[in-house]
């Protein structure tokens, strides 16, 4: 999977770092969808127990990534891992749109260093500030003891609102696998960077690529996308994920994207630049116009290419009288 990513051109690829009873009881039933693609589980511990991967393999997965020259990632699911990962030197600490109320992880992976992006799948606004009031207070390495009051004067400060626009990206996320297009609501990234004035990227985990493409143009900063070798294969994630060659048409329309966007500058690109005398019109003689005759709205017309008058020039000749003969289709100057 390493290798397919990195053949695909993703920037970085993210794994999930978790043991099985520090974040589940062995109580906690699946949820519909993990009912619907992992059927030969009775909870959610016997599930992630099987799906565990191990420290060991988190070390063989970095270097792996080192090789192929592709950003290691993955997500921490408790404060251990968290602090393991942070070890490893993973490019940014994720947080799970599960993990946003987790407040203790929260300040555990702002006071690692490193950037985080969190998830906000399932959260209204009011949550996502208290969670960034957490990360704030982390960043910050504030002496106060954490509370709620402290996370909100952090949220609140110029100085928490620098360290998050410096080390901290929200992501839009819909919590359904597949996720219904028609709960994607994307306009809601618009929401989020209006109200935080953070860095906003798209979590997606809608069928195909359209949406995830739709996001981008929409202006996420991050894209991130589960892929699969197969479909096919058993497990809770892989019907919602992309295989390898949706997975490279997904990571080219991105990069086509990101170039068609531009500078936001409404100037002639210099692509355009040569057709502009070629597609733009100038003023014309509609017929034979004799020296002296006055010129009206009968014998002047507008017609490629733009080598003479611009059209807005017509009005103030109308009424005036010609210097020079002109023959139909002569350019009036």
């Amino acid at each position: 999977m390493v290798k397919v990513a990195a053949d695909a051109g993703a920037d970085a690829i993210k794994f999930q770092l978790f043991s099985a009873d520090k974040i589940v009881s062995r109580r906690t039933q699946l949820a519909a969808y993990q009912k619907a693609n992992a059927g030969e589980f009775n909870s959610q511990f016997e599930m992630l127990r099987a799906l565990e991967l191990s420290h060991a393999a988190h070390v063989e997965l970095a270097k792996l990534c080192r090789k192929h020259r592709i950003a290691f990632m993955s997500t921490a699911f408790d404060l251990d891992n968290l602090k393991f990962l942070a070890g490893l030197n993973v490019h940014a600490i994720k947080i799970a749109s599960g993990d946003l109320t987790f407040a203790p992880l929260l300040l555990a992976a702002a006071r690692t260093g490193k950037p985080v992006i969190l998830s906000t799948g399932m959260s209204n606004l009011a949550e996502i500030e208290e969670a960034l009031g957490v990360l704030a207070f982390g960043l910050l390495k504030l002496p106060r003891p954490p509370s709620r009051a402290a996370f909100r004067s952090a949220f609140r400060g110029v100085a928490g609102l620098r360290a998050l626009q410096k080390n901290v990206t929200l992501l839009h996320c819909v919590t359904e696998y597949p996720a219904p297009s028609a709960d994607a609501n994307l306009r809601a990234m618009d929401t989020l960077q209006t109200r935080f004035q953070l860095p906003v990227g798209y979590s997606d985990h809608t069928l195909g690529i359209n949406i995830a493409l739709a996001s981008v143009a929409r202006g996420a900063t991050v894209l991130e996308k589960h892929f699969t070798l197969d479909r096919k294969l058993p497990g809770p994630d892989h019907r919602a994920s992309l295989e390898p060659p949706e997975l490279a048409s997904l990571i080219a329309g991105v990069r086509q994207i990101e170039v068609a966007l531009g500078d936001g500058k409404k100037t002639p690109r210099s692509s355009e630049i040569k057709n502009i005398s070629i597609a733009r019109r100038s003023i014309v003689a509609a017929t034979t116009i004799r020296a002296g005759e006055n010129f009206s709205q009968k014998n002047l017309t507008f017609k490629r290419p733009a080598h003479g008058q611009a059209p807005i020039e017509f009005w103030g000749l109308l009424g005036k009288p010609a210097k020079r003969a002109f023959r139909k289709d002569d350019e009036v100057a």
